[in-house]
């Protein structure tokens, strides 16, 4: 089993930047694949991205390709997520989810979630 705890969200003008960050206690962080997730309210839980135990290959949705960047750093058991040219409707709460599986797009194939940080952009 795995623990995952979000940090860096916060209040942020369109076009700005955050970088979020998930750390890992529990079980080898590296045997994970590691996504991102976001939840606006009243709406569903959608995919923004993914990243290999390794590093070596990662998924973004349509929404945020050229403006995240999803990464992570095995020796210090964390995963980051760079966000720039941020819009308000990437306005959420950003989860962070280990998978024990391969890396994935979708929630349901996710094992263990964070609690969340909220990212709020303004216009």
């Amino acid at each position: 089993q795995v623990q995952l705890v979000e940090s860096g969200g916060g209040l942020v003008q369109a076009g700005g930047s955050l970088r979020l960050s998930c750390a890992a206690s529990g079980r080898t962080f590296s045997s994970y694949a590691m996504g991102w997730f976001r939840q606006a309210p009243g709406k569903e839980r959608k995919f923004v991205a993914a990243i290999s135990w390794s590093g070596g290959s990662t998924y973004y949705a349509d929404s945020v390709k050229g403006r995240f960047t999803i990464s992570r750093d095995n020796a210090k058991n964390t995963m980051y997520l760079q966000m720039n040219s941020l819009k308000p409707e990437d306005t959420a709460v950003y989860y962070c989810a280990a998978d024990e599986d391969d890396i994935g797009r979708r929630w349901y194939e996710y094992d263990y979630w964070g609690q969340g940080t909220q990212v709020t952009v303004s216009s």
